[in-house]
């Protein structure tokens, strides 16, 4: 079943992009699984499903704040004949939207697993910070008591 949104784009402003991500990431498909990790606040960690791919055949790419992970096995020479093969080795593109200030910090092949860690690095300039109130000083005038 597939959500209509129309009725968003008609009563908000400056929302198309985020509209739009929800719309591409119904139709997403689910191969190869993976998983996204949350360790701490900043700390993030997306872990994708690779059996059967070398690091060779593997890439990791990020571009205006979409990450693209790939993956493209080499043709093998002799193809086996095989009774059963439940392990795919199709090529596969998944891309994930980074939110601002997110980057990458490395990538590493695992025991068939791709493990692709990404910070949030907010500048200090972004970051919440507190502000002094200054508040000016009452001055009494001297002979007058208080009321």
């Amino acid at each position: 079943m597939r959500t209509d949104y129309s009725p968003f784009f008609r009563s908000t402003v400056g929302f198309d992009r985020l509209l739009n991500l929800l719309e591409t990431a119904e139709g997403a498909p689910g191969y190869p699984p993976y998983n996204i990790e949350r360790s701490d606040e900043d700390h993030y960690r997306i872990t994708i499903a690779v059996a059967g791919f070398a690091e060779k055949d593997l890439g990791v790419e990020v571009k205006d704040n979409v990450l693209t992970v790939t993956g493209k096995r080499e043709a093998e020479a002799e193809k086996p004949a095989y009774l059963h093969q439940g392990i795919a080795g199709r090529a596969f593109e998944r891309q994930f939207q980074l939110a601002q200030h997110v980057v990458v910090k490395g990538a590493r092949l695992e025991n068939g697993l791709l493990h692709v860690d990404l910070e949030r690095i907010v500048p200090e300039e972004k970051r919440p910070r507190r502000i002094a109130i200054n508040a000016p000083e009452l001055k009494t005038i001297e002979g007058q008591k208080a009321a």
